[in-house]
This record gives C-alpha cells, structure tokens and sequence, in this order.
C-alpha cells in the first residue's frame, strides 16, 4: 500500500477522444496502471494512475488537455469476491469517507489495485496498516456495518 500520483482530466465527450489519448500514452511508453472514465454533466472526467507522472501529463498537455495531480491511495488487494468490501468496512469503521474508488487488474496473480481518494489520506493508510487490517485476509468476526 503506498501513496501513488493521480491524473486528473476533464475531456470532451466525443467518440476518439479516450483513444487518442491513450494511444499517444502507448507512443511513449507510458503504462496505465489504473484508469477511470465517467461522464460528468456532459464532460468525461479521466483518472489515471501511470508508470510515468511527468510523461503523462507532458501527453495530455501536447493533446491541449489540462491537467491536475493528487494523490491516491494504491493497495493491492485479493481479487476475490468481498475483498474491497472489507478495506472499506475497516476504514468506514473509523469514520473515514471514500470520495471515490476504482479498481484495476494487476499483473500479480489472483490480485487486484484498489485506488482510493479520501479527505484523509494518511489516516486511511495508518488503519489499512494496523495489525488485523490486511487487505488480504479473510472477512469475518464483525458484522459489516451495513447489517448492523
């Protein structure tokens, strides 16, 4: 689990426009370790976590797209039904809110990289961290907050 640097873009929403970007992301090299489209009131908002910060935003600028940087939290989880379920449950345990998540394949097997945004960043790390919070181990003991 680490505190990692997130792309932030607001595009247009027209056919093309991902697949330039992530072709021109392809060109250099660039890995796209995580990434997350949605359409925001007629614009597409693009998150991505990539292998290469500067190169990235260096990219989206050649393309006449403004960008932002922040930071996220990247944790590896099992990719097994209920695994997000529980880091989410520890951290809405301690009143932490999740602003937003993605989730992405990665190349270790049977894992998964969870992206998560929160108002407090270091504090979620510090939960996820605690002895009994792996991300990996099996649910159990409470019950999720949701059934309570």
């Amino acid at each position: 689990m680490e505190l990692v640097s997130e792309v932030t873009a607001r595009l247009e929403n027209k056919p093309g426009r991902l697949a330039k970007i992530c072709s021109a992301l392809a060109q250099e090299k660039v890995d796209v370790l995580a990434i997350s489209v949605m359409e925001s009131g007629g614009v597409s908002v693009l998150r991505l976590v990539t292998s290469d910060l500067d190169a990235a935003k260096r990219v989206l600028t050649s393309l006449g797209t403004e960008s932002t940087v922040d930071e996220v939290l990247a944790l590896q989880i099992e990719n097994r039904t209920g695994s997000l379920a529980g880091v989410l449950e520890k951290l809405a345990a301690e009143h932490i809110n999740i602003e937003y998540a993605y989730v992405s394949s990665t190349t270790s097997q049977g894992k998964a990289l969870a992206i998560l945004h929160t108002a407090n960043l270091k504090r979620a790390q510090q939960i996820l961290r605690e002895p009994g919070a792996s991300t990996s181990e099996k649910p159990g003991g409470r019950r999720p907050l949701h059934s309570r």
